[in-house]
């Protein structure tokens, strides 16, 4: 009888769809000041393992990790989607990312009846195209999110390849086993497009011949017209069309002369892996964590501790580093409030995905637990403008 008025009770108050959302601390995650992480979950290719860690006054990393059918067909295919959007400017290129681009993906791959680089690329082309339609449509009572962006790295696992996408300055490290040495190497899987390095510098200068200013050293940073490190990204819309980059934009983000052709591009760099057996996780971060780790220091704290919390250790380690450098203790940063915090560290973002061989291998038919789980930040109140979602995880089986 019980057990008869409890489904009732869930049939009545559960969404009407094949999945539920989960909302309790262990499922959407856990919240520590500023810091909000999930220690472990289940994707199909293994565990993993995700944290954010909060520096601005609203959290502009946005972050994504989502398994089990990646298109909208019963035939497949299946694997694993990670993304980590990292947000300037404002958060509403990260959040409008981390709402559209899987979905866009998920369509092209039904299309295509599989997974590509070419439907990789269409989806930021989509995405790409549909913040600028909101730019748009918000320009004449919200011009300043004209000059609102984001970085945007994507990993997709599917059917024992790995297919790595990136706009910007986020990255992806592999750890990597030595048979004959038990070492684990850290291999960079991304192409990070920020003018702070020197190919990145030549690039730029060679696809605007005409613009001797095309970077410029200020206060000691390379920016792309003395405004923005980053080459790729998506949004910034007024570095990429004319009629965004004049008033009443503030004047701060407007170029004495017009541009002909855009200035930053949305192009992501792709790459494709073939997973070896001996391929043990793969460490995606926004450029946060990087500011302060080395990519052989990140695998190295993966590799030596448990899987479980392995995304929080490295924020912490990252955290631990930021302090040092202060010369202050890290007990004190993590007194120090959101708004504040950003003087000291950026917005961090980490997910770790453990790769275990036997379920890698499988096929992109076979299908497996639905998960979906998206980073989390504070919660602010309703008066508050632009409020952060709430976490929540959905899991099907």
């Amino acid at each position: 009888m019980l057990s008869r008025l409890m489904n009732f009770l869930r049939a009545c108050w559960l969404p009407s769809s094949d999945h539920y959302v989960h909302r309790s601390l262990d499922a959407a995650g856990r919240q520590d000041g500023l810091l909000w992480y999930k220690d472990t979950g289940q994707h199909m290719s293994g565990e993993f393992s995700i944290a954010v860690v909060q520096a601005n006054n609203l959290l502009e990393d946005q972050s994504q990790i989502e398994s089990g059918p990646l298109s909208l067909l019963e035939s497949g295919p299946y694997g694993t989607f990670i993304g980590i959007y990292d947000g300037h400017g404002g958060p509403e290129t990260s959040r409008f990312i981390n709402d559209h681009l899987f979905q866009h993906l998920k369509r092209f791959a039904s299309e295509q009846q599989s997974m590509s680089v070419d439907v990789i690329r269409k989806a930021y082309q989509a995405t790409e195209e549909g913040f600028l339609s909101l730019v748009t449509k918000q320009w004449p009572m919200k011009p300043q999110i004209a000059a609102v962006g984001s970085c945007c790295l994507v990993g997709v696992i599917c059917g024992g390849t790995l297919y790595i996408a990136n706009v910007g300055d986020s990255r992806a490290v592999l750890g990597r086993l030595v048979k004959a040495t038990g070492e684990v190497l850290a291999i960079q899987l991304s192409s990070e497009h920020n003018v702070g390095r020197e190919s990145v510098r030549q690039e730029m200068h060679s696809l605007h011949p005409d613009d001797s200013q095309i970077v410029i050293l200020k206060h000691n940073v390379w920016r792309v017209k003395g405004l923005i490190q980053v080459s790729r990204s998506i949004g910034d819309v007024y570095l990429k069309k004319p009629e965004f980059n004049r008033s009443p934009l503030y004047a701060k983000f407007r170029l004495r002369e017009p541009f002909k052709r855009p200035i930053l591009s949305s192009e992501p760099s792709i790459s494709v892996h073939e997973l070896q057996p001996h391929d043990q996780f793969i460490i995606f971060a926004s450029d946060g964590l990087w500011e302060h780790l080395s990519n052989q220091d990140a695998v190295d704290i993966v590799q030596n501790h448990p899987h479980s919390g392995s995304a929080r250790r490295l924020v912490k380690a990252a955290l631990l580093e930021a302090a040092k450098k202060r010369e202050m203790r890290y007990s004190d940063l993590k007194k120090i409030d959101r708004g504040i915090r950003r003087h000291f560290h950026d917005d961090i973002t980490v997910i770790v995905v453990y790769l275990d061989s036997n379920l890698v291998s499988r096929a992109s038919s076979v299908k497996g637990p639905t998960l979906s789980v998206k980073g989390g930040g504070v919660n602010l109140t309703a008066k508050t403008l632009a409020p952060c979602d709430t976490p929540a995880e959905v899991n099907t089986t």
